[in-house]
C-alpha cells in the first residue's frame, strides 16, 4: 500500500513540476511557429475550447471544488493502490491547471493545432488528463471482461 501511495505522490509532482517547467518557456517568450502546429502562449480563461469563459473568477474556485471532489473520490474507492499512475497523471494534470487559474487568472496553453483543420490549445497537463483518463478507462474494461468471462 505504502508502494503505490509512494508512487501516486511522484507521478503527481512529477507532472505538476514538468507541466509547469514547460510553461514557464512559454511564459517567459518562447514561441515556434510550424506547418501543422504553432507552440505559442495562449491563456485560456475558460475550459476545453475556451467553454464556461464567461464564469470569469468563479471558475477557478468551481474547478478547485472539483479537484477537491475528484482527491476524495479517488482515496475513498481505493484508486490509488489499483492505478496509482494513471490517477497521479490525472491529479498532476488537474493541479497544474488549477494552479495556473490562480496564479495566472486563465491556464497557461501553447500547443496550437492548425493542420487541415483548427483545434483547441492546449497544453502538457491536457495531455496528461486525456492519457489518464484512456487509461483507467481501459484499465477499468479490461478489469470489467476479465470478471465477465470468470463468471
Amino acid at each position: 500500500m505504502i508502494r503505490q501511495w509512494s508512487v501516486f505522490i511522484i507521478v503527481v509532482l512529477l507532472t505538476f513540476g514538468i507541466d509547469q517547467w514547460i510553461k514557464q518557456f512559454f511564459l517567459s517568450g518562447f514561441m515556434q511557429h510550424g506547418e501543422c502546429i504553432d507552440l505559442v502562449l495562449h491563456l485560456n480563461k475558460g475550459v476545453a475550447f475556451s467553454m464556461f469563459a464567461s464564469l470569469g473568477p468563479y471558475l477557478k474556485w468551481i474547478q478547485a471544488l472539483l479537484v477537491i471532489a475528484i482527491l476524495f473520490y479517488i482515496v475513498k474507492e481505493g484508486y490509488v493502490r489499483r492505478y496509482a499512475v494513471p490517477v497521479g497523471l490525472l491529479l498532476g494534470g488537474a493541479l497544474g491547471n488549477l494552479y495556473d487559474r490562480f496564479v495566472h487568472d486563465g491556464v497557461v496553453d501553447y500547443i496550437a493545432w492548425h493542420c487541415g483543420f483548427r483545434f483547441a490549445v492546449f497544453n502538457y497537463a491536457d495531455i496528461a488528463i486525456d492519457l489518464a483518463v484512456v487509461w483507467i478507462v481501459w484499465l477499468l474494461y479490461r478489469h470489467e471482461g476479465i470478471k465477465k468471462v470468470s463468471e
